[in-house]
Protein backbone atom coordinates (compact mmCIF):
# COMPACT_ATOMS: atom_id res chain seq x y z
CA UNK A 1 0.00 0.00 0.00
CA UNK A 2 1.42 3.26 -0.99
CA UNK A 3 0.76 6.79 0.42
CA UNK A 4 0.13 10.14 -1.90
CA UNK A 5 0.44 13.30 -0.55
CA UNK A 6 -2.06 15.71 -1.89
CA UNK A 7 -1.24 19.44 -2.14
CA UNK A 8 -3.93 22.22 -3.79
CA UNK A 9 -5.49 25.09 -2.33
CA UNK A 10 -8.60 23.92 -4.04
CA UNK A 11 -10.19 21.53 -1.77
CA UNK A 12 -12.69 19.88 -3.83
CA UNK A 13 -9.43 19.44 -5.86
CA UNK A 14 -7.85 17.84 -3.06
CA UNK A 15 -10.82 15.31 -2.25
CA UNK A 16 -11.50 14.32 -5.94
CA UNK A 17 -7.86 13.17 -6.25
CA UNK A 18 -7.85 11.80 -2.94
CA UNK A 19 -11.00 9.91 -3.94
CA UNK A 20 -9.44 8.31 -6.77
CA UNK A 21 -6.56 7.02 -5.14
CA UNK A 22 -8.17 5.59 -2.00
CA UNK A 23 -10.23 3.47 -4.66
CA UNK A 24 -6.72 1.73 -5.46
CA UNK A 25 -6.34 0.85 -2.21
CA UNK A 26 -3.96 3.46 -1.08
CA UNK A 27 -3.58 6.49 1.77
CA UNK A 28 -3.76 9.81 0.46
CA UNK A 29 -2.72 12.95 2.49
CA UNK A 30 -4.37 16.75 1.85
CA UNK A 31 -2.58 19.97 2.50
CA UNK A 32 -4.63 22.90 0.91
CA UNK A 33 -1.10 25.03 1.15
CA UNK A 34 2.73 24.82 0.79
CA UNK A 35 4.03 25.06 4.66
CA UNK A 36 1.27 22.75 5.54
CA UNK A 37 2.53 20.10 2.53
CA UNK A 38 5.85 20.46 3.24
CA UNK A 39 5.39 19.75 7.20
CA UNK A 40 3.56 16.43 5.70
CA UNK A 41 6.46 15.37 3.63
CA UNK A 42 8.90 15.85 6.45
CA UNK A 43 6.55 14.23 8.98
CA UNK A 44 5.75 11.03 6.98
CA UNK A 45 7.17 9.69 3.84
CA UNK A 46 5.19 9.88 0.45
CA UNK A 47 5.86 7.69 -2.66
CA UNK A 48 3.89 9.90 -4.96
CA UNK A 49 2.91 13.90 -4.31
CA UNK A 50 0.22 15.83 -6.53
CA UNK A 51 1.50 19.15 -6.41
CA UNK A 52 -0.16 22.47 -7.70
CA UNK A 53 1.40 24.93 -9.62
CA UNK A 54 0.16 28.24 -7.93
CA UNK A 55 -0.06 28.00 -4.03
CA UNK A 56 -1.24 31.21 -1.97
CA UNK A 57 1.89 30.97 -0.09
CA UNK A 58 3.68 30.23 -2.73
CA UNK A 59 5.15 28.36 -6.01
CA UNK A 60 4.53 24.90 -6.35
CA UNK A 61 7.89 24.25 -7.99
CA UNK A 62 10.00 26.06 -5.55
CA UNK A 63 8.31 22.89 -2.98
CA UNK A 64 9.56 20.70 -5.94
CA UNK A 65 13.27 21.50 -5.04
CA UNK A 66 12.35 20.78 -1.28
CA UNK A 67 10.56 17.46 -2.25
CA UNK A 68 13.22 16.46 -4.39
CA UNK A 69 15.84 17.03 -1.43
CA UNK A 70 14.32 14.65 1.13
CA UNK A 71 16.05 11.53 1.56
CA UNK A 72 12.57 9.50 0.55
CA UNK A 73 12.45 12.01 -2.20
CA UNK A 74 8.94 11.29 -3.81
CA UNK A 75 7.99 11.62 -7.05
CA UNK A 76 5.74 14.91 -8.13
CA UNK A 77 3.13 15.10 -10.20
CA UNK A 78 2.52 19.09 -11.02
CA UNK A 79 -1.73 19.86 -11.12
CA UNK A 80 -2.18 23.48 -12.47
CA UNK A 81 -5.73 25.22 -13.49
CA UNK A 82 -3.73 27.76 -15.50
CA UNK A 83 -2.71 26.57 -19.25
CA UNK A 84 1.15 27.89 -18.80
CA UNK A 85 3.28 25.75 -21.50
CA UNK A 86 5.96 27.51 -19.97
CA UNK A 87 5.18 26.71 -16.66
CA UNK A 88 4.82 22.48 -17.94
CA UNK A 89 8.08 23.00 -19.37
CA UNK A 90 9.82 24.55 -16.09
CA UNK A 91 8.05 21.49 -14.16
CA UNK A 92 9.46 18.64 -16.15
CA UNK A 93 12.92 19.71 -16.35
CA UNK A 94 13.31 20.43 -12.38
CA UNK A 95 12.20 17.01 -12.53
CA UNK A 96 8.56 16.31 -11.94
CA UNK A 97 7.44 12.75 -13.02
CA UNK A 98 4.29 14.00 -15.36
CA UNK A 99 1.84 17.60 -15.26
CA UNK A 100 -1.78 17.30 -15.58
CA UNK A 101 -3.86 20.04 -16.00
CA UNK A 102 -7.03 20.52 -14.32
CA UNK A 103 -9.97 19.49 -14.91
CA UNK A 104 -8.35 16.22 -13.96
CA UNK A 105 -10.02 13.11 -14.95
CA UNK A 106 -10.43 9.84 -13.17
CA UNK A 107 -8.49 8.23 -16.09
CA UNK A 108 -5.86 10.94 -16.05
CA UNK A 109 -5.17 10.63 -11.67
CA UNK A 110 -4.98 6.65 -12.14
CA UNK A 111 -2.44 6.70 -14.93
CA UNK A 112 0.05 8.86 -13.58
CA UNK A 113 -0.09 7.40 -9.80
CA UNK A 114 0.32 4.05 -11.38
CA UNK A 115 3.44 5.08 -13.23
CA UNK A 116 4.72 7.30 -10.81
CA UNK A 117 4.65 4.76 -8.28
CA UNK A 118 5.96 2.05 -10.71
CA UNK A 119 9.09 4.32 -11.14
CA UNK A 120 9.57 5.06 -7.55
CA UNK A 121 9.33 1.10 -6.48
CA UNK A 122 12.03 0.32 -9.54
CA UNK A 123 14.32 3.03 -8.26
CA UNK A 124 14.42 2.57 -4.69
CA UNK A 125 15.07 -1.46 -5.62
CA UNK A 126 17.95 -0.40 -8.00
CA UNK A 127 19.46 2.50 -6.11
CA UNK A 128 22.90 1.61 -4.92
CA UNK A 129 24.32 1.02 -1.85
CA UNK A 130 28.09 2.66 -2.58
CA UNK A 131 28.56 5.75 -1.26
CA UNK A 132 29.02 8.28 -4.34
CA UNK A 133 32.56 9.47 -4.27
CA UNK A 134 32.24 13.13 -4.59
CA UNK A 135 35.30 15.12 -4.17
CA UNK A 136 35.16 18.75 -4.01
CA UNK A 137 31.13 19.00 -4.78
CA UNK A 138 29.78 20.68 -1.15
CA UNK A 139 26.35 21.21 -0.70
CA UNK A 140 23.35 19.87 0.35
CA UNK A 141 20.53 22.02 -0.63
CA UNK A 142 18.03 19.86 -2.77
CA UNK A 143 18.97 21.11 -5.52
CA UNK A 144 22.12 19.80 -5.11
CA UNK A 145 21.47 16.48 -3.83
CA UNK A 146 19.28 16.15 -6.91
CA UNK A 147 22.23 17.09 -9.11
CA UNK A 148 24.27 14.27 -7.24
CA UNK A 149 21.15 11.83 -7.96
CA UNK A 150 21.62 12.60 -11.39
CA UNK A 151 25.54 11.94 -10.94
CA UNK A 152 24.60 8.44 -9.57
CA UNK A 153 22.53 7.85 -12.48
CA UNK A 154 24.80 8.54 -15.02
CA UNK A 155 27.80 6.96 -13.24
CA UNK A 156 25.77 3.24 -13.72
CA UNK A 157 25.41 3.93 -17.59
CA UNK A 158 27.45 4.71 -20.51
CA UNK A 159 25.46 7.39 -21.71
CA UNK A 160 26.24 10.90 -22.78
CA UNK A 161 25.86 13.05 -20.57
CA UNK A 162 25.60 16.80 -20.65
CA UNK A 163 25.77 19.22 -17.91
CA UNK A 164 24.48 22.74 -18.29
CA UNK A 165 25.07 26.30 -16.00
CA UNK A 166 26.74 29.28 -15.17
CA UNK A 167 30.04 30.00 -15.71
CA UNK A 168 31.66 29.03 -12.40
CA UNK A 169 29.12 26.43 -11.14
CA UNK A 170 31.71 23.85 -10.98
CA UNK A 171 31.07 21.35 -14.13
CA UNK A 172 34.08 20.47 -13.97
CA UNK A 173 33.41 18.70 -10.85
CA UNK A 174 30.30 16.97 -11.66
CA UNK A 175 31.96 15.42 -14.85
CA UNK A 176 35.18 14.16 -12.88
CA UNK A 177 32.08 13.11 -10.31
CA UNK A 178 30.86 11.18 -12.96
CA UNK A 179 34.19 9.80 -14.45
CA UNK A 180 35.19 8.68 -10.71
CA UNK A 181 31.94 6.71 -10.13
CA UNK A 182 31.80 4.68 -13.34
CA UNK A 183 32.96 1.57 -14.33
CA UNK A 184 35.53 3.32 -16.09
CA UNK A 185 37.15 5.36 -13.56
CA UNK A 186 40.44 3.44 -14.17
CA UNK A 187 40.43 5.35 -17.68
CA UNK A 188 41.93 8.91 -18.40
CA UNK A 189 39.89 11.66 -18.10
CA UNK A 190 40.47 13.80 -20.97
CA UNK A 191 39.32 17.73 -20.92
CA UNK A 192 38.79 19.22 -24.17
CA UNK A 193 38.23 22.99 -23.62
CA UNK A 194 36.78 23.66 -26.79
CA UNK A 195 36.82 27.74 -26.29
CA UNK A 196 40.54 27.16 -26.31
CA UNK A 197 41.17 24.94 -29.29
CA UNK A 198 42.46 26.59 -32.41
CA UNK A 199 40.36 27.18 -35.26
CA UNK A 200 42.64 25.72 -37.81
CA UNK A 201 43.76 22.70 -35.82
CA UNK A 202 40.78 21.61 -33.92
CA UNK A 203 40.55 18.33 -36.39
CA UNK A 204 44.25 17.84 -35.41
CA UNK A 205 44.09 17.90 -31.81
CA UNK A 206 40.99 16.22 -31.36
CA UNK A 207 41.89 13.47 -33.95
CA UNK A 208 45.35 13.02 -34.20
CA UNK A 209 47.52 13.56 -37.38
CA UNK A 210 50.28 11.67 -39.08
CA UNK A 211 54.22 12.67 -39.52
CA UNK A 212 54.09 15.52 -42.09
CA UNK A 213 50.12 15.95 -42.38
CA UNK A 214 50.76 19.61 -42.92
CA UNK A 215 53.40 22.43 -41.91
CA UNK A 216 54.74 21.93 -39.21
CA UNK A 217 53.93 18.47 -38.37
CA UNK A 218 57.07 17.01 -37.69
CA UNK A 219 56.14 13.87 -36.21
CA UNK A 220 52.97 11.82 -35.94
CA UNK A 221 50.53 12.76 -32.86
CA UNK A 222 47.86 10.98 -30.60
CA UNK A 223 44.58 13.08 -30.88
CA UNK A 224 42.17 13.61 -27.50
CA UNK A 225 39.82 11.58 -28.76
CA UNK A 226 42.12 8.79 -28.95
CA UNK A 227 43.75 9.44 -25.37
CA UNK A 228 40.01 9.25 -23.94
CA UNK A 229 40.02 5.49 -25.18
CA UNK A 230 38.51 3.10 -22.18
CA UNK A 231 38.15 6.61 -20.26
CA UNK A 232 35.66 9.84 -20.65
CA UNK A 233 35.91 12.31 -22.55
CA UNK A 234 34.86 15.74 -21.52
CA UNK A 235 34.19 18.45 -24.10
CA UNK A 236 34.07 21.52 -21.88
CA UNK A 237 32.06 24.50 -23.36
CA UNK A 238 31.15 22.51 -26.14
CA UNK A 239 28.87 25.07 -27.40
CA UNK A 240 32.39 27.01 -28.69
CA UNK A 241 33.11 23.81 -30.88
CA UNK A 242 33.17 25.36 -34.79
CA UNK A 243 30.52 24.55 -36.86
CA UNK A 244 32.94 23.12 -39.41
CA UNK A 245 34.01 20.14 -36.69
CA UNK A 246 30.52 19.24 -35.32
CA UNK A 247 29.21 17.02 -38.12
CA UNK A 248 32.95 15.08 -38.06
CA UNK A 249 32.65 15.13 -34.67
CA UNK A 250 28.59 13.55 -34.75
CA UNK A 251 30.15 10.93 -36.87
CA UNK A 252 32.72 9.80 -33.82
CA UNK A 253 30.10 10.00 -31.89
CA UNK A 254 28.18 7.75 -33.34
CA UNK A 255 30.73 5.36 -34.91
CA UNK A 256 33.41 5.67 -31.99
CA UNK A 257 35.46 6.08 -35.29
CA UNK A 258 37.72 8.25 -36.84
CA UNK A 259 40.61 9.27 -39.03
CA UNK A 260 43.36 11.34 -37.85
CA UNK A 261 44.74 14.31 -40.28
CA UNK A 262 47.12 12.58 -42.59
CA UNK A 263 46.00 9.11 -42.40
CA UNK A 264 44.61 6.64 -44.61
CA UNK A 265 43.04 3.98 -41.97
CA UNK A 266 40.44 5.19 -39.71
CA UNK A 267 40.68 4.55 -35.54
CA UNK A 268 38.97 3.18 -32.93
CA UNK A 269 38.11 4.89 -29.58
CA UNK A 270 36.11 3.13 -27.00
CA UNK A 271 35.22 6.47 -24.81
CA UNK A 272 32.68 7.53 -22.99
CA UNK A 273 31.31 11.28 -23.41
CA UNK A 274 30.08 13.86 -20.67
CA UNK A 275 29.61 17.72 -22.52
CA UNK A 276 29.29 20.98 -20.65
CA UNK A 277 28.01 24.67 -21.20
CA UNK A 278 27.45 27.65 -19.95
CA UNK A 279 25.31 28.50 -22.98
CA UNK A 280 21.88 27.73 -24.39
CA UNK A 281 22.34 25.10 -26.78
CA UNK A 282 18.64 24.93 -27.89
CA UNK A 283 18.52 28.50 -29.00
CA UNK A 284 21.62 28.05 -31.04
CA UNK A 285 20.08 25.10 -32.71
CA UNK A 286 17.47 27.59 -33.45
CA UNK A 287 19.89 30.08 -35.00
CA UNK A 288 22.09 27.97 -36.47
CA UNK A 289 24.66 28.37 -34.58
CA UNK A 290 24.76 24.77 -33.44
CA UNK A 291 23.71 21.45 -34.80
CA UNK A 292 20.23 20.19 -33.75
CA UNK A 293 21.20 16.40 -34.63
CA UNK A 294 24.44 16.53 -32.18
CA UNK A 295 22.72 18.63 -29.23
CA UNK A 296 20.14 15.29 -29.76
CA UNK A 297 23.24 13.28 -29.10
CA UNK A 298 24.72 15.14 -26.28
CA UNK A 299 22.36 15.46 -24.16
CA UNK A 300 20.97 11.47 -23.11
CA UNK A 301 21.20 12.42 -19.44
CA UNK A 302 21.56 16.47 -18.42
CA UNK A 303 22.54 17.34 -15.12
CA UNK A 304 21.61 21.13 -14.42
CA UNK A 305 23.59 23.23 -11.87
CA UNK A 306 22.03 25.80 -9.95
CA UNK A 307 23.87 29.33 -9.75
CA UNK A 308 25.29 30.12 -6.34
CA UNK A 309 22.28 32.74 -5.79
CA UNK A 310 20.13 30.07 -5.63
CA UNK A 311 21.38 27.83 -2.78
CA UNK A 312 22.05 30.26 -0.05
CA UNK A 313 21.79 27.15 2.32
CA UNK A 314 25.10 25.74 0.77
CA UNK A 315 26.68 29.27 1.15
CA UNK A 316 28.00 28.72 5.15
CA UNK A 317 29.48 24.95 4.19
CA UNK A 318 31.55 26.27 1.20
CA UNK A 319 33.08 28.70 2.84
CA UNK A 320 33.96 26.63 5.36
CA UNK A 321 35.23 23.84 3.12
CA UNK A 322 37.63 26.74 1.25
CA UNK A 323 38.73 28.90 4.00
CA UNK A 324 40.08 25.30 5.79
CA UNK A 325 41.02 24.34 2.21
CA UNK A 326 43.19 27.60 1.31
CA UNK A 327 44.59 27.72 4.75
CA UNK A 328 46.29 24.23 3.99
CA UNK A 329 47.28 25.57 0.55
CA UNK A 330 49.33 28.34 2.43
CA UNK A 331 50.21 26.06 5.32
CA UNK A 332 48.92 28.30 7.69
CA UNK A 333 46.51 27.96 11.06
CA UNK A 334 43.15 28.16 9.47
CA UNK A 335 41.74 31.23 10.16
CA UNK A 336 38.21 32.53 12.15
CA UNK A 337 35.39 33.79 10.32
CA UNK A 338 33.51 37.11 12.24
CA UNK A 339 29.88 37.92 11.92
CA UNK A 340 30.50 41.03 9.50
CA UNK A 341 32.86 38.53 6.93
CA UNK A 342 29.69 36.40 6.69
CA UNK A 343 27.04 38.92 6.39
CA UNK A 344 28.84 40.23 3.51
CA UNK A 345 29.43 37.28 1.68
CA UNK A 346 25.39 36.54 1.61
CA UNK A 347 24.32 39.93 0.63
CA UNK A 348 26.53 39.39 -2.61
CA UNK A 349 24.64 38.55 -5.43
CA UNK A 350 27.78 36.25 -6.50
CA UNK A 351 27.87 36.14 -10.47
CA UNK A 352 30.75 34.49 -10.49
CA UNK A 353 29.39 31.67 -8.44
CA UNK A 354 30.95 29.46 -6.46
CA UNK A 355 34.81 29.73 -8.62
CA UNK A 356 34.13 33.85 -7.89
CA UNK A 357 34.15 32.81 -4.15
CA UNK A 358 36.77 30.79 -3.74
CA UNK A 359 38.69 33.40 -5.66
CA UNK A 360 37.39 35.62 -2.88
CA UNK A 361 37.99 33.75 -0.36
CA UNK A 362 41.68 33.49 -1.28
CA UNK A 363 42.36 37.28 -1.71
CA UNK A 364 41.04 37.58 1.86
CA UNK A 365 43.24 34.90 3.50
CA UNK A 366 46.08 36.57 1.57
CA UNK A 367 45.09 40.33 2.60
CA UNK A 368 44.75 38.94 6.36
CA UNK A 369 48.31 37.20 6.29
CA UNK A 370 48.80 36.73 9.89
CA UNK A 371 45.47 38.12 11.67
CA UNK A 372 43.65 35.42 13.02
CA UNK A 373 40.15 36.49 11.82
CA UNK A 374 38.56 37.37 8.49
CA UNK A 375 36.45 40.52 8.79
CA UNK A 376 34.71 42.28 5.72
CA UNK A 377 37.51 44.88 4.70
CA UNK A 378 39.86 41.68 4.01
CA UNK A 379 37.33 41.11 1.31
CA UNK A 380 37.85 42.31 -2.61
CA UNK A 381 36.70 45.98 -2.75
CA UNK A 382 34.09 45.39 -5.75
CA UNK A 383 32.50 43.11 -3.41
CA UNK A 384 31.98 45.49 -0.73
CA UNK A 385 31.41 47.93 -2.80
CA UNK A 386 28.41 46.39 -4.33
CA UNK A 387 26.69 45.52 -1.20
CA UNK A 388 27.32 48.65 0.33
CA UNK A 389 25.73 50.66 -2.80
CA UNK A 390 22.72 48.04 -2.84
CA UNK A 391 22.09 48.75 1.09
CA UNK A 392 22.26 52.87 0.59
CA UNK A 393 20.05 52.47 -2.36
CA UNK A 394 17.22 51.22 -0.40
CA UNK A 395 17.51 53.46 1.84
CA UNK A 396 14.41 55.95 1.67
CA UNK A 397 15.08 59.30 2.36
CA UNK A 398 14.06 60.65 5.92
CA UNK A 399 11.32 63.01 4.70
CA UNK A 400 9.57 60.31 2.20
CA UNK A 401 10.28 57.80 4.98
CA UNK A 402 8.26 59.73 7.30
CA UNK A 403 5.68 60.31 4.93
CA UNK A 404 5.38 56.59 4.56
CA UNK A 405 5.60 55.41 7.72
CA UNK A 406 4.17 57.92 9.93
CA UNK A 407 4.74 60.70 11.98
CA UNK A 408 3.37 58.85 15.14
CA UNK A 409 5.42 56.21 17.65
CA UNK A 410 2.12 54.16 17.57
CA UNK A 411 2.09 53.97 13.84
CA UNK A 412 5.75 53.32 13.44
CA UNK A 413 6.48 49.79 12.57
CA UNK A 414 9.79 47.32 13.55
CA UNK A 415 12.87 47.52 11.60
CA UNK A 416 12.47 44.72 9.78
CA UNK A 417 8.55 45.50 8.95
CA UNK A 418 10.07 48.83 7.33
CA UNK A 419 13.08 46.73 5.80
CA UNK A 420 10.45 44.01 4.14
CA UNK A 421 8.43 46.84 3.09
CA UNK A 422 11.27 48.97 1.19
CA UNK A 423 12.52 45.44 -0.39
CA UNK A 424 8.89 44.40 -1.59
CA UNK A 425 8.37 48.81 -3.16
CA UNK A 426 12.08 47.98 -4.70
CA UNK A 427 11.08 44.66 -5.96
CA UNK A 428 8.10 45.13 -7.39
CA UNK A 429 8.99 48.05 -9.39
CA UNK A 430 12.22 46.49 -10.73
CA UNK A 431 9.74 43.30 -11.91
CA UNK A 432 7.14 45.93 -13.26
CA UNK A 433 10.40 47.64 -15.11
CA UNK A 434 11.48 44.41 -16.42
CA UNK A 435 8.51 43.28 -17.90
CA UNK A 436 7.87 46.49 -19.39
CA UNK A 437 11.46 46.97 -21.06
CA UNK A 438 11.19 42.94 -21.90
CA UNK A 439 7.46 42.68 -23.75
CA UNK A 440 7.04 40.07 -20.89
CA UNK A 441 9.43 38.03 -22.87
CA UNK A 442 9.76 35.34 -19.57
CA UNK A 443 13.26 33.97 -21.19
CA UNK A 444 14.42 37.66 -21.63
CA UNK A 445 13.58 38.43 -18.45
CA UNK A 446 15.46 35.58 -16.42
CA UNK A 447 18.68 36.46 -18.52
CA UNK A 448 18.09 39.97 -17.58
CA UNK A 449 17.35 39.39 -13.85
CA UNK A 450 19.22 36.58 -13.58
CA UNK A 451 16.43 34.74 -11.99
CA UNK A 452 15.23 31.36 -12.38
CA UNK A 453 11.78 30.58 -14.39
CA UNK A 454 10.39 29.44 -10.65
CA UNK A 455 11.58 32.51 -8.88
CA UNK A 456 10.51 34.91 -11.60
CA UNK A 457 6.72 33.14 -11.44
CA UNK A 458 6.80 33.74 -7.54
CA UNK A 459 7.88 36.85 -7.13
CA UNK A 460 5.40 37.86 -9.94
CA UNK A 461 2.62 36.36 -8.45
CA UNK A 462 3.21 37.52 -5.01
CA UNK A 463 3.32 41.39 -6.64
CA UNK A 464 0.22 40.30 -8.37
CA UNK A 465 2.00 41.13 -11.96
Amino acid sequence: MARALIIDDDKMVCDSIAGVIRSMGHNQTCALNGKQGLAEARAEDFEVVFLDVRLPDGSGLDILKELQGMAYSPEVIIITGFGDPDGAELAIKNGAWDYLEKPLSVREIKLSFTRALQYFEEKRRTSSSVNLKRKGIVGESAQISACLDAVARAAGSDANVLITGETGTGKELFAWAVHHNSERANGNFVVVDCAALPETLVESVLFGHSKGAYTGADRSQEGLVKQADGGTLFLDEVGELPLSVQKSFLRVLQEHRFRPVGEKQEVKSDFRLVAATNRDLEQMAKEGKFREDLLHRLRTLIINLPPLREIPEDLEELVTYYVRKLCDKYKITIKGISPGFRDVLRSYAWPGNTRELIQALERAIVSAQDEATLFAKHLPHHIRISVARAAVGSRPGREKSLKKWGESSCDFPNLQDAREAVIADVEKQYLADLLKITGKDIRQACEISGLSRSRLYTLLKKYGL
